[in-house]
């Protein structure tokens, strides 16, 4: 795992940026504490920082030159079957001077070039410099478990593991308006856009070239192999066989992650997803290692329990680490600064815990990641499921919607949290497949985030026209996959595309480098995604069950407690929070009128209604609200407030 940045010039003045590269890798130093270096050419300038996990050796430093001396490398990431492809380029007579997966990954690029990515299992973002051709090539992994972000102009081309790389050279610093009226309902920004209107993220399984000084389109190289048309047929008496086939699967991939020069372990917070994955890995690994969190002041969210019945069954060296809020707020600074792009999921907090103190023990931790999106374990699928198969409760639950949106609610009691989500759902009900989804992939609808910012100079005809139009086109790419007729896989296959890769897996890849430790997800073997897309949705999911082909193959390894129990999402006590400890940062900083009004961003009308729900008997969802524009707003104090 590490980090990588660099730059290739177009002209002079593109050159004179080539020196920043120094600069943009040591804002990645926690992605890469063990080594870091500099590689520089002419018009390019590539820099790494460097974890080491495999071959730990300097033979496999980077930036890695050939031995030709014509192709550079830079890489983040993990390649799990390189043993295996090393040894049919040793056939071909290739000639390694490492240990390790980057020389292996140079070497295939040399000779099968852009096409070198379709072999690789693992995730990874890299970039291959050409001295002969002064081109660059960079890829990103099929799910975006590793990110990639770039800036181009007429003068140069910039990429990064992350934006404050890119920032390092001083790039124009202008908020993208359509990814902030995004983020305020997402409470992330979608890829391929960022919350700077001229960097981009390269999308998943996507590839790009930069030849002759010219930046080609984003190449796909990869597609889900998912054909809905091919389901029809599939028979339910293939089920048995179809839990065969998941398994072996299964069993290859958390296998071929097990690979490691450092220290590995697993995390387990007691679902279903990190039960099974840390019993499988029990299997290969004698006196595996186990981590969880445990919120000792919050019974509501805590499942240690759950983990240790598991880590008894599997036979694993399991540890707690019982988390107070005073441990979550004390993080909170840490967990706010590392975010170079404004990230709403407070959930980050509690996972930057579990990966710092998991570092104190290992370097290596595979997760449950991926699971739910894949298999159907989301409470907002069995609502999909419901509002698709509507019984007698449903029909209920849509006609009482004006009753229960008065009952008061909130994320941080069962009670409240039970009647916000069925307000959710009456509300959700009533709408169709795309904007069904759209509604309960967020935390406010359009007409709250518009009410939230203030109007602009311009007219609003105006704003409308361009800004809501460029909007309309986005949200359009984004539910592209649902269709009015489609089933469930429609919705899992949405969410490996939105919320996989925008929340999920950022959180975890930001989380785990800010402690320099190395996440691997074993859900996410692009053998497993593709064969749980072959599945018909009756495999996933009914009326009663989630994750069903998941719980009926791995039952046999998972105590009884763990099997069809609620599932709780990884949160923190936002809004005791945001009503005691982060009262003032509301009232006198970030949400204060004097801050809002000269900052020329937010309505502050619509900020006052909000403060006061906030501290109302009903707060409902705007704790998530308000957290929201506190990231905003503190990464906007960071890196425009002069």
């Amino acid at each position: 795992m590490c980090g990588i940045a660099g730059i290739l010039a177009f002209n002079a003045i593109g050159e004179r940026d080539l020196c920043n590269t120094k600069d943009a890798i040591k804002t990645l130093s926690l992605r890469g504490p063990d080594a870091h270096g500099v590689f520089e050419h002419k018009k390019v300038s590539l820099g790494h920082t460097r974890l080491s996990i495999i071959d730990t050796s300097t033979a496999s430093a980077q930036p890695m030159t050939d031995v030709s001396g014509r192709y550079t490398i830079v890489y983040n990431g993990e390649f799990y079957n390189y043993e295996r492809v090393r040894k049919d380029l040793l056939e071909a007579g290739v000639k390694f001077q490492s240990e390790g997966d980057t020389e292996v990954l140079l070497q295939l690029y040399i000779r099968e070039g852009e096409k070198c990515v379709e072999k690789v299992n693992g995730f990874f973002a890299f970039a291959i410099y050409d001295q002969e051709e002064q081109s660059l090539f960079l890829a990103r992994d099929r799910y975006g478990i590793k990110p990639l972000l770039y800036f181009q102009n007429e003068d140069k081309f910039i990429f990064g593991s992350e934006l404050k790389a890119l920032l390092a050279y001083e790039i124009p610093r202008e908020i993208d308006n359509v990814s902030l009226f995004s983020y305020l309902q997402l409470n992330y920004v979608p890829a391929p856009y960022t919350m700077l209107e001229n960097v981009r993220k390269l999308e998943p399984g996507h590839s790009i070239c930069i030849k002759n000084f010219k930046v080609a389109e984003p190449l796909k190289y990869y597609n889900i192999a998912f054909n809905p048309d091919e389901m029809v047929d599939v028979e339910v008496n293939q089920y048995k066989s179809a839990q065969k086939t998941l398994y072996k699967k299964m069993d290859e991939a958390v296998e071929r992650r097990l690979v490691s020069d450092v220290p590995l372990g697993t995390f387990l917070s007691g679902g279903i997803d990190s039960s099974i994955i840390t019993s499988l890995a029990a299997q290969k690994v004698s006196d595996l290692s186990s981590f969880s969190i445990g919120f000792k002041d919050e019974p509501f969210f805590d499942e240690t329990k759950y983990a240790r019945s598991l880590a008894k069954k599997a036979g694993t060296r399991h540890t707690v680490f019982e988390v107070s809020n005073k441990d979550l707020f004390d993080n909170l600074s840490a967990v706010l600064d590392y975010f170079d792009e404004p990230f709403a999921d407070s959930s980050a907090i509690a996972v930057y815990i579990l990966c710092k103190e998991t570092k104190g023990h290992i370097s290596v931790a595979l997760s449950g990641d991926g699971a739910d999106e894949v298999f159907s374990g989301y409470n907002k699928h069995m609502a999909e499921y419901k509002a698709r198969h509507p019984g007698i409760k449903e029909q209920l639950v849509k006609g009482l919607s004006p009753i229960i949106d008065k009952i008061p609610q909130s994320r941080s009691g069962s009670i409240g949290n039970f009647s916000r989500q069925l307000s959710k759902f009456s509300t959700g009900a009533k709408l169709g497949n795309k904007l069904r989804y759209w509604r309960w992939a967020s935390i406010i609808d359009e007409e709250e985030a518009n009410y939230l910012l203030k109007e602009k100079k311009s007219s609003r005809s105006q704003r409308l026209s361009d800004e809501a139009f460029v909007y309309k086109k986005r949200k359009d790419h984004f539910l592209r996959h649902i269709r009015k007729n489609g089933d469930l896989n429609d919705v899992l296959l949405t969410d490996v595309n939105l919320v996989l890769q925008n929340d999920m897996l950022k959180k975890v890849d930001c989380m785990s480098m800010a402690n320099s430790l190395e996440v691997r997800t074993p859900f996410l073997d692009h053998h497993v995604v593709d064969y749980a897309f072959s599945l018909p949705v009756d495999f996933k999911i009914n009326g009663r069950t989630r994750k069903k082909i998941l719980i009926d193959t791995f039952k046999h390894l998972l105590p009884e407690e763990l099997l069809n129990r609620p599932k709780k999402g990884f949160e923190v006590p936002l809004l005791k929070w945001l009503k005691n400890d982060l009262r003032p940062l509301i009232e006198h900083d970030l949400l204060s009128d004097s801050f809002v009004e000269k900052q020329g961003i937010f309505n502050i009308e619509a900020i006052h209604n909000l403060r006061s729900k906030l501290f109302s008997n009903n707060p409902g969802d705007s704790a998530a609200t308000v957290w929201a524009i506190i990231v905003f707003q503190h990464w906007w104090k960071k890196y425009f407030l002069k």
